[in-house]
């Protein structure tokens, strides 16, 4: 189940690998954006604008600019307010780009769920266990461990010190 976004805006390029763009979004997941198999959708020919970027060297000149996907090496001429052309440089609705998207599997929410489930069953605990020790519900334990649902640090933080009786270490590189 994905979480629902109002509004999807790109925060980080994480990756470019050939015509893959992995980028971050405002719900915190690492998302892959397949650009191969968007042009075969789009059935991009000649007369698109998106042409030159089917030439990778032209594709890679990508950068992030109002929370989304932009190319200045393409310029798109858009009439203003008052009917006056303004030349841009071409860009993807982030929310177009988030629907032709899919997760990573390198989510952070992911990871949690790996480790809680991991550790749990190290220590020889049910999930009904965790929870009872951690002040939580089994509910919710399942969802964290099946990646449904994000979790907050401060809570993170009492499943693994009150619920497993470990210590949580958190290490920004």
């Amino acid at each position: 189940m994905r979480k629902n976004i109002k509004m999807p805006r790109i925060l980080k390029i994480e990756k470019i690998d050939g015509f893959n763009i992995t980028c971050m979004f405002n719900n915190g997941e690492s998302r892959v954006i397949n650009f191969n198999a968007i042009f075969k959708e789009w059935k991009i020919s000649k007369n698109d604008i998106e042409y030159p970027l089917i030439k990778e060297s032209e594709f890679k000149r990508v950068e992030l600019r109002n929370q989304t996907l932009s190319w200045s090496n393409i310029k798109v001429a858009l009439l203003n307010e008052d009917g006056v052309a303004e030349v841009h440089p071409y860009e993807i609705d982030p929310v177009t780009l988030f629907e032709l998207s899919h997760a990573s599997g390198d989510n952070e929410v992911s990871k949690f769920g790996s480790l809680i489930r991991r550790a749990r069953k190290k220590a020889g605990l049910t999930q009904e266990e965790l929870a009872e020790r951690s002040g939580t519900s089994r509910f919710y334990i399942s969802r964290i461990e099946n990646n449904k649902t994000d979790v907050e640090l401060s809570t993170f933080r009492k499943i693994v010190e009150a619920g497993l009786g470990k210590q949580l270490k958190l290490v920004i590189e």
